[in-house]
């Protein structure tokens, strides 16, 4: 039926009534029309436990995504060394440990008093320079030059260790001994050869870095090196003062970290099942929503702790650049797993969305079916089996297609952005295939005088009321 023969029915009717049926039905319209129904109770209530239930999926997803993040960085060894790799290779803390290792070394050997007792040995016995006046100032002012070229040359010494493939190895080493005392540190425990601090700084041992340093030194001709003693200094590598209080807590968040995902998407199940009737596509979309928005707070929260983090660690223990490239590689993984849930999220909001019964979708679907039927051509056959089904189970086999996205996601160990983007290629593709395939079946139709319109089946004796039709109808 077109819409023209829609519209003119009401006219039709309206014509066959007298003037005061048409005042009064006129009236009755308008009157329909100011007041709309108010929805019931049970809706409200059905609504209300749908808003609850959204804003617990949000706070789960980010539960979820967070847990999982600090199960891996801190119970899981391997990721975690995966994570700081690409530190060795960062100019700041390459400077950093440079730095460190060459003020370790500085303040242990006073290089300018031994320069000065060079220099005064060599003018004791030198009787002529005594009178050479400006031989001896040149004399005295060695030491400050010598201990400043010293250093110098130690912290170059110190850069090129730092640099070489074989520190790459180094700090491998150091950091799995370092988050193994950090898991240590979370169960209460200690670890030899790294160090603990009662605030909670952890941090790992530079002696093995220091002895390849004296030993460079040493290749190279300079006499101080054998002076350096064993030196044992500390490179900071957290510094959370409320760590030892919250070991309990993060043990919590280990064995919680299986859990909470299967939470959400259980909340999430529940919104759209507590939803109204015809509502619940909606409500899918919403549910998108509310995990999106969940990995924007997520996201805010990361910056807000970032700030804090840079503000809680002492500028003589970590420089503030070499902090900042702690931290944001550190925290790298967490952006990877919340930027992840968030296009997922949209993607799940996006199908809800355009397979509802909003005006907007419906003319997406209507122009994309028009589109496919250009592209199928002039060919015109009865749609099979599998398009008929397709297009009968439509919307669960799109539901089904999300849910098999998000439990790739979910049951995935470690997702990379390469591994959300071929959940999204592979999902986009399964919903493309559905929407071609679907084909619904042909209305069946029979010629005849039964069901053709004319004179017999409009007005005639079978149709009026009389005393046959009564007795027939009785």
């Amino acid at each position: 039926m077109s819409a023209d023969d829609r519209d003119a029915r009401p006219s039709e009717s309206s014509a066959a009534l007298s003037a005061d049926d048409r005042a009064e039905l006129e009236r009755l319209r308008a009157y329909v029309a100011a007041h709309p129904p108010h929805p019931s109770r049970r809706h409200i209530w059905r609504w209300t436990g749908v808003v609850l239930l959204l804003v617990l999926t949000g706070l789960l997803i980010i539960g979820s995504v967070t847990t999982r993040f600090v199960r891996s960085q801190i119970f899981d060894t391997d990721r975690y060394v995966t994570t700081v790799a690409p530190l060795a290779t960062d100019p700041a803390i390459q400077k950093e440990l440079a730095d460190k290792i060459t003020d370790a070394i500085v303040t242990r050997v006073d290089i300018k008093a031994y320069t000065t007792d060079a220099v005064n040995a060599l003018t004791q016995n030198v009787g002529q320079l005594s009178d050479r006046p400006r031989a001896v100032a040149a004399l005295n002012s060695l030491p400050a030059l010598v201990a400043d070229q010293a250093e110098n040359y130690i912290h170059q010494a110190a850069t090129a260790v730092v640099t070489s493939d074989q520190f790459v190895e180094a700090w491998n080493t150091a950091n799995r001994r370092a988050h193994d005392a950090l898991v240590h540190v979370v169960k209460g425990e200690t670890r030899p050869g790294i160090e603990v601090s009662d605030d909670g700084t952890v941090s790992i041992s530079l002696k093995p870095i220091l002895a390849t340093v004296r030993e460079r030194l040493d290749a190279r001709g300079v006499s101080l090196a054998d002076r350096i003693p064993d030196v044992d200094a500390q490179f900071v590598l957290f510094h959370a003062t409320e760590l030892p209080k919250y070991q309990s807590w993060m043990r919590t968040l280990d064995r919680s970290a299986n859990i909470l995902p299967w939470v959400a998407l259980a909340t999430a199940a529940g919104a759209v099942w507590l939803a109204p009737r015809g509502r619940r596509l909606r409500t899918l979309a919403l549910v998108g929503v509310a995990g999106a928005v969940a990995m924007v707070l997520l996201a805010i929260g990361v910056v807000i702790a970032r700030s804090i983090y840079l503000d809680s660690v002492p500028p003589d223990a970590l420089s503030p650049p070499a902090a900042s490239a702690l931290f944001d590689t550190v925290i790298h993984p967490l952006r990877v797993s919340l930027r992840a849930v968030a296009v997922v999220s949209l993607v799940v909001a996006a199908v809800g969305y355009l397979a509802g019964s909003s005006h907007s979708a419906q003319s997406v679907r209507s122009g994309f079916g028009r589109l496919m039927v250009a592209a199928r051509g002039r060919r015109r056959r009865p749609p099979n089996v599998v398009e008929t089904f397709v297009a009968h189970y439509r919307t669960p086999l799109r539901l089904a297609v999300l849910a098999g996205a998000v439990l790739v996601l979910v049951l995935w160990p470690y997702a990379t952005g390469l591994v959300v983007i071929g959940i999204v290629l592979v999902a986009g593709v399964l919903l493309l295939v559905i929407e071609i395939l679907a084909r619904p079946a042909a209305p069946e139709t029979t010629a005849g005088p039964e069901t053709t319109a004319g004179p017999e089946t409009t007005a005639g004796p079978e149709t009026t009321a009389g005393p046959e039709h009564s007795s027939t109808a009785g």
